[in-house]
């Protein structure tokens, strides 16, 4: 049988396109923030992850240039090698001391740095305990430490009995490593932490939390989901990328110093891999700097997504709960998802559609994300939008 069979026969998006509701690969002509030009109209943006609003901050975008200026275009080598600038490690020293941990790493995509963690420590013998709702940069990384002989156990999403059920499976002695997101990247929800860091303890277990939608979002100052339950000593290692956030591209792993310098010094991931562009670094830097200095921006981010969560809510949809920067609307069917989100961009407001089998059936869902600098009137129009095309669906 040909290997690209399964190429050919593939028509479900050719399907969805014909349809006129196929919502990916959307190419945005000009990016303000919360307001994008597509196929020159101007959209309202609810689906970016760009929480605190800085991939157009004028700081952010000189700190790129200037670096673009005095390093050139890329390292051409990894950080093992010939790939490391003064850049990268006085990014890693100051990410250190923001998030109150001995030592940082960084890694060249947020999506490879669980790659260059769980395989690198989880060895044959030894136990992965992932959350079956983490994101899918864990799972992959989860993948590549059972292919090399690591045992892999999952728990149900966030439920911590479950979560005690799996450990019981595992020998009391054996080395152990829970995984969990801190915001779950599908719903908005947080992680119940104290009850995970309690068990880890009971279990000889080590924690990764993966920050990607914590940071900035929740903790103090924007410190993600340790800091917001006060657990930064409990949290071995916390992951996290700077495509959110921090406005630029690349992954960082925080924790104790003689654990990173392990995965610095056994990571294939890393070793491999050529290193993060010095204009990405400047900007991921310039980003961290514009957070520590106005971290009243946190604060407006939450504020954003929860007056658009209160006006959904009281509209009528289905709404998932959360106080974070996610505010999911579950609609419940392939279809109803795909024509919802066709009529909410033809009204001027983009969203992200997660379907199966992203998500289970009957949770299928219109995920929108907010920043700090959406406007008042931005939200509003939002929640206005969605009264209109809901009531159109039968929604509401």
């Amino acid at each position: 049988m040909d290997l690209f069979k399964k190429c050919y026969e593939f028509t479900r998006a050719d399907e969805v396109k014909a349809a006129g509701f196929y919502p990916y690969f959307r190419p945005i002509e000009e990016n303000e923030g919360p307001v994008v030009s597509m196929k020159g109209r101007k959209i309202i943006m609810a689906g970016s992850n760009n929480y605190l609003g800085l991939t157009a901050h004028p700081k952010v975008k000189e700190a790129a240039i200037k670096a673009l200026e005095k390093y050139g275009t890329g390292c051409s080598g990894s950080r093992y090698l010939t790939g490391t600038l003064d850049l990268h490690i006085e990014l890693e020293e100051k990410m250190a001391k923001f998030f109150r941990k001995e030592s940082v790493l960084l890694f060249s995509t947020g999506y490879q740095t669980a790659q260059g963690i769980i395989p690198t420590l989880v060895h044959r013998g030894e136990y992965v305990i992932s959350d079956k709702d983490n994101h899918a940069c864990i799972v992959a990384a989860n993948m590549m430490a059972r292919g090399l002989a690591a045992e892999l156990l999952r728990y149900r999403h966030n439920d911590m009995n479950d979560l005690e059920r799996i450990l019981n499976k595992a020998p009391k002695d054996a080395s152990k490593l829970i995984v969990s997101d801190g915001v779950f990247s599908t719903g908005g929800e947080i992680v119940d932490l104290p009850k995970l860091v309690e068990l880890a303890k009971a279990n000889n277990a080590r924690i990764l939390i993966d920050d990607a939608h914590s940071v900035g979002v929740i903790g103090e100052g924007g410190r993600g989901t340790a800091s917001e339950f006060g657990l930064v000593d409990e949290v071995d290692l916390t992951m996290g990328t700077f495509s959110k956030t921090f406005a630029s591209l690349g992954g960082f792993v925080a924790g104790d110093a003689k654990v990173i310098d392990y995965i610095k010094h056994h990571s294939p991931a890393l070793i491999f891999s050529a290193s993060p562009t010095p204009s990405s670094v400047a900007a991921a830097m310039a980003a961290l700097e514009i957070l520590e200095e106005e971290p009243e921006r946190v604060q407006q981010l939450i504020d954003n997504a929860n007056r658009v969560r209160t006006g959904l809510t009281e509209a009528g949809f289905n709404v998932i709960e959360g106080r974070t920067g996610i505010v999911p609307v579950i609609v419940g069917d392939d279809l109803l998802a795909f024509q919802m989100w066709r009529r909410l961009f033809d009204e001027g407001v983009f969203v992200n559609v997660f379907i199966q089998p992203g998500v289970p059936p009957g949770r299928q869902m219109m995920r929108t994300s907010y920043m700090a600098t959406h406007e008042n009137e931005h939200l509003d129009f939002i929640v206005d939008t969605f009264k209109k095309v809901g009531a159109e669906l039968g929604l509401i």
